[in-house]
């Protein structure tokens, strides 16, 4: 084997890190007389030691981590409690806990007013960042999945064809490695999009999905964050998103299967997401190796995400009615349960509406990522539909609408909200004339004659 002056004989470390890297991509079984300085100027690489250094510690970090599929998802775990924790993400402190869980515990008893559906029962939660992550970063990873392993596969796939043949034959063992490569930096840059989102969202159901089952949190510092120029007490921002976390407890709770069919929807949509492997494939034509940014930056910006299908069309609609139901419903509970007892009810419902219409920062870096926003559109059409059912049916048959999916108003009923519950009225009429010629049928029922029926005349021969 050829020596190489940068790596010692005496058993330290190597002084310089690509022959370092390339030495354990080999497994440790030496560079075979290849030259990491020549290996840097082919590829582009920059020979200072120090700048290698840097590059490489990501790297290997990318090829190190245990391979779970496409995409790395432990690296998306440690992305995103990193990002959490990146700007400051104070512990939740004894006072902190205390607030929420008497702001829940008061939500709960106003919501008692206005909804049929009863209290939960479940504990108040306060949450820091990193927890909020912890708690939620299963469902992401649910939600994602679909476009996260279409997109990982197809960057490991373009950076395989591209890399000269007398590299991959260099690199040796180290192929199945640099196939995972795609999936790392995808994961990584998930767990940061995760992560900036845990700085902006105010509870557990803050994006309208219950991300974390059978659980009522708030994240102190986000309300906290929420509430910078409104000039209001913060008591009464607590009160207030503490109420809507409660209601939105209450409805996934006591409808069971609400959860599955939006996450489901959510999913649907998802798996309908073509990634445009064209431009991947240019993408990885064009990346300058000494800036590996560069894929990180074209991920933030949707790039590899086409113009949405008809059929892509049809399952956003159906997600975004869907999401829009439930924030209606909230909507209104909020409301009527804060009316005549928190002054500032109606100044904030308006934030958070137009919060909910608009999306943060964060929320718009998800969406370019993998193709996905939660965004509620006609929220104010069917909080307008919930209000129009509660004067016409009262409480208890407002929340009836959700007892079955079938039940629940499409998005033509989100044209006319008011009437919504005629055209309800006439199909449960329609539906108990057909239950009861069914009964009639299975009795037997038809096989009789009416009562009012004259006798068939007598036909057979005399």
């Amino acid at each position: 084997m050829t020596s190489n002056p940068n790596t010692p004989s005496n058993g330290d470390e190597p002084q310089d890190p690509l022959a370092e890297m390339l030495a354990n991509l080999l497994g440790g079984q030496g560079m075979n007389g290849l030259d990491a300085a020549e290996i840097a100027k082919a590829t582009g690489l920059p020979n200072d030691p120090a700048l290698l250094q840097q590059m490489f510690a990501q790297v290997q970090a990318m090829m190190s981590a245990p391979a779970e599929g496409p995409v790395n998802w432990t690296l998306a775990h440690e992305n995103a409690r990193r990002a959490a924790a990146g700007t400051s993400d104070p512990s939740v402190t004894s006072l902190q806990s205390r607030e929420v869980d008497e702001a829940l515990r008061l939500a709960e008893l106003w919501l008692d007013a206005v909804t049929d559906l009863p209290s939960t029962g479940l504990i108040g939660r306060a949450w820091s960042r990193a927890e909020w992550v912890e708690e939620t970063m299963g469902t992401w990873k649910r939600l994602t999945e679909p476009v996260a392993n279409s997109i990982a596969n197809a960057l490991s796939n373009a950076m395989t064809e591209q890399m000269p043949e007398h590299m991959k034959s260099a690199m040796g063992g180290a192929s199945s490695m640099l196939n995972n490569m795609g999936g790392a930096i995808f994961g990584m840059q998930l767990g940061q999009a995760i992560g900036a989102l845990s700085t902006e969202v105010v509870s557990s159901t803050d994006v309208g999905v219950p991300l974390a089952d059978l659980e009522m949190a708030l994240l102190p510092a986000n309300v906290t964050k929420f509430g910078e120029g409104l000039e209001l007490p913060e008591g009464d921002i607590r009160l207030f998103l503490a109420v809507r976390e409660a209601a939105h407890a209450r409805l996934f709770v006591h409808v069971p299967w609400l959860r599955g069919h939006l996450l489901g929807a959510i999913e649907e949509y998802a798996r309908g997401i073509h990634i445009d492997t064209s431009r991947i494939e240019e993408l990885a034509r064009e990346l300058d190796p000494s800036n590996p940014e560069g894929i990180q930056e074209a991920l933030s910006q949707g790039v590899f995400m086409p113009q949405r299908t008809p059929a892509q069309e049809q399952a956003l609609a159906k997600l975004e009615t869907a999401l829009a139901l439930v924030e209606g419903w909230v909507d209104e509970l909020t409301a009527a349960a804060t009316h005549n007892v928190l002054p500032s009810a109606a100044a904030l419902r308006e934030t958070a509406r137009r919060r909910r219409a608009t999306g943060g920062p964060a929320e718009h870096a998800f969406a370019s990522l993998v193709g996905l926003e939660l965004r509620p559109r006609r929220l104010r059409e069917a909080a307008a539909l919930w209000s129009s059912l509660k004067d016409e049916r009262g409480v208890e048959g407002r929340d009836a609408i959700w007892k079955h999916p079938d039940l629940l108003p499409t998005a033509e009923d989100l044209d006319d909200p008011t009437g919504f519950a005629a055209r309800r009225t006439l199909a449960e009429a329609s539906d108990s004339e057909v239950d009861d010629a069914l009964e009639k049928l299975l009795a037997g029922g038809f096989d009789e004659p009416d009562s009012g029926d004259e006798p068939a005349p007598d036909s057979s021969p005399k």
